[in-house]
């Protein structure tokens, strides 16, 4: 059993659909209302009936007060990382210290290719992640001397000016599955955010690759608890319960906590485009699951 004690967050894992214009944020805002920690956004800059994230994640937090925002994942091959950085900390500042950055290597490469990325393999998109995370953290770092400076291979600062700094410390969540990324993960980043639906062995799998990840962060004299545990869910809300996440609400919240427990995730991000499932979230299972686990802790 792994619990890594970090308070528990519930959110939403929202599709940027253009159409209806609004939709995405009329859903971030009935997640706020209904109570929900986080409100996240997927990023394909290549899919035209999507809204641009980082656009879409300013605009949401200007029409909310209180919920946290993060892109789910920002596809860094289509994102400079010292702009990035400079966008992630003015939208956290203008937020109120709301936004953190979850950040991805890069997949479904013809997209990214069609809009102008590079195609990289996939140790090269490792090393090019590492790499924007050190420019991002030099750009933030204000109480730094000099300019910030980073000489990577696909990735440069020559002594560019440092700031501004971010109302509160941004997490840095990265979706990661591979063993690199999982290495990655464990050295540097502060969040773990995969999808619970791309596991081929459910949630079994999270036992080996939180392995990984703990063990690259000891490596790196870090603490495991230093590397927040999250994950995106999705289900259905039934009168009978069928299977994993298919029930009603208190079985959701028992197998929620059991993932807490047992596996160390404390962030549960729920892919769902419609108000119904997200207040049922918020409303039922969120209270439950965090009672649970407070027993189990206490």
């Amino acid at each position: 059993m792994t619990d890594y004690g970090h308070d528990l967050l519930f959110g939403a894992f929202i599709t940027p659909s253009a159409q209806p214009v609004t939709h995405a944020v009329d859903l971030a805002e009935i997640a706020e209302r209904a109570g929900l920690d986080l409100a996240t956004f997927q990023d394909h800059p290549y899919v035209a009936k999507f809204h641009d994230t980082l656009t879409l994640l300013s605009y949401t937090a200007a029409r909310t007060s209180r919920i946290r925002l993060a892109g789910n994942v920002l596809s860094l091959p289509l994102r400079q990382p010292a702009v990035l950085a400079r966008a992630a900390a003015s939208l956290d500042l203008l937020s109120g210290g709301r936004f953190e950055l979850g950040i991805g290597a890069g997949a479904f490469w013809d997209g990214i290719e069609a809009m102008g990325g590079d195609r990289i393999g996939p140790g090269e998109a490792v090393v090019a992640l590492g790499e924007a995370i050190d420019v991002v953290r030099e750009l933030w770092a204000t109480g730094e001397p000099g300019g910030a400076r980073v000489d990577g291979t696909y990735h440069r600062v020559k002594g560019a000016k440092r700031g501004p700094a971010p109302a509160h410390p941004i997490g840095i969540w990265l979706g990661a599955y591979k063993p690199r990324m999982l290495e990655l993960t464990g050295r540097r980043a502060d969040g773990w955010l995969p999808s619970l639906s791309y596991l081929p062995g459910g949630p079994g799998d999270l036992t080996k690759l939180n392995a990984r990840i703990d063990e690259a962060a000891l490596a790196e004299g870090r603490d495991t608890g230093a590397v927040r545990r999250l994950l995106n869910i999705s289900g259905e809300f039934t009168r009978q319960g069928t299977g994993l996440l298919t029930g009603p609400p208190r079985q959701w919240a028992e197998e929620l906590a059991g993932l807490t427990l047992d596996h160390g995730i404390s962030a549960f991000i729920l892919a769902a485009d419609e108000a119904t499932p997200i207040e049922v979230f918020a409303n039922e299972v969120a209270p439950a699951a965090r009672e649970l686990v407070a027993a189990e802790r206490g």
